[in-house]
């Protein structure tokens, strides 16, 4: 959170003035009439070390500051850098009528396709904060993600999407107040871009996460209650067992919303490795100011071993 507030998010900016110069809008067909939002930063001419896609975490966008840090990082690295939005968050409420919810995997693996047959024959590299961490595991480990993924590294991803909520519900009230106000927010934008489709009033007077996230579960989507919804999502019990690609998550001790323990209920797989370190809180990881954070210099090591292993892209 200190890494989104000045003078933190100037300084971040102005390191990824070159990132965000280059960037390219890509509007992305991810199938049955989806569209996903993407900014494609090109690494400098020649470096050719493949392609990096970034993935925010709930109500980020790809405008965050720890996203744009990431992505300066691996542009300067020679990567290409592509930072995608989640449907209904940054400016795109208006691409799709229906709303956003967590379980909407398929969109996300149809966006990584779209981008392996724009790139190809380049590999690859994802990376994911928090709920973006989570769909980029979902979408290493599904049969439909292209081959053309060298491998993953999620930050803090959240594992248990029940534990998480709670976590939220009894945890800082910073952290609480700050997902309300932005959440508040995003479905209010989505009103006004759908006049007549959509009315959040009630679900905007319940002002709690989880009476908010079970009147839209039951208005919205097929999942006969709460708690089926959260397991939708959840990378715990069997999910990873079906890692497609090499995988790596990053899990700081002190998380406030995200329990390391939770990696025990984890299904053990070969392609995945779990890091942990004593400090970092929830995608913080910080290393100062001016430079990047320590995240941001594992997820380029871990891209960097991935484009020494993988496989040439068929």
């Amino acid at each position: 959170m200190l890494g989104s507030v000045w003078p933190a998010s100037w300084l971040t900016r102005r390191r990824a003035a070159t990132l965000r110069e280059r960037a390219q809008e890509l509007l992305l067909d991810c199938g049955d009439g989806v569209r996903l939002q993407a900014f494609w930063s090109p690494a400098a001419w020649g470096a050719g070390r493949g392609v990096a896609v970034l993935l925010h975490g709930w109500e980020g966008s790809a405008e965050a500051t720890y996203v744009l840090s990431l992505g300066s990082l691996l542009l300067d690295a020679g990567f290409d850098v592509v930072r995608l939005n989640l449907r209904d968050h940054g400016a795109t409420h208006h691409l799709n009528r229906d709303i956003f919810h967590s379980c909407r995997l398929a969109e996300v693996v149809g966006a990584i396709g779209a981008l392996a047959q724009r790139f190809a024959p380049a590999r690859l590299f994802l990376a994911g904060f928090s709920l973006g961490g989570n769909f980029m595991l979902r979408v290493a480990a599904d049969a439909a993600a292209p081959m053309a993924i060298a491998g993953v590294v999620a930050v803090s991803p959240v594992l248990d999407p029940e534990v998480t909520l709670t976590a939220l519900e009894r945890g800082p009230a910073i952290y609480r107040r700050s997902f309300l106000t932005r959440w508040g927010r995003s479905l209010r934008i989505k009103q006004r871009a759908w006049p007549g489709v959509h009315n959040f009033g009630a679900t905007l007077r319940l002002k709690q996460l989880r009476p908010m996230t079970a009147d839209l579960v039951a208005r919205y989507t097929d999942f006969p209650d709460l708690a089926a919804y959260l397991q939708g999502y959840a990378l715990t019990g069997e999910r990873l067992a079906r890692l497609r690609v090499p995988a790596c998550v990053l899990l700081a001790e002190d998380d406030p919303i995200v329990p390391v323990a939770d990696v025990a209920r984890l299904a053990p797989s070969d392609r995945l490795q779990v890091v942990r370190t004593r400090y970092g809180g929830h995608c913080g990881f910080s290393a100062g100011l001016t430079r990047p954070s320590v995240a941001d210099r594992f997820v380029l090591a871990q891209f960097e071993r991935y484009a020494l292993t993988a496989a040439p892209a068929g």
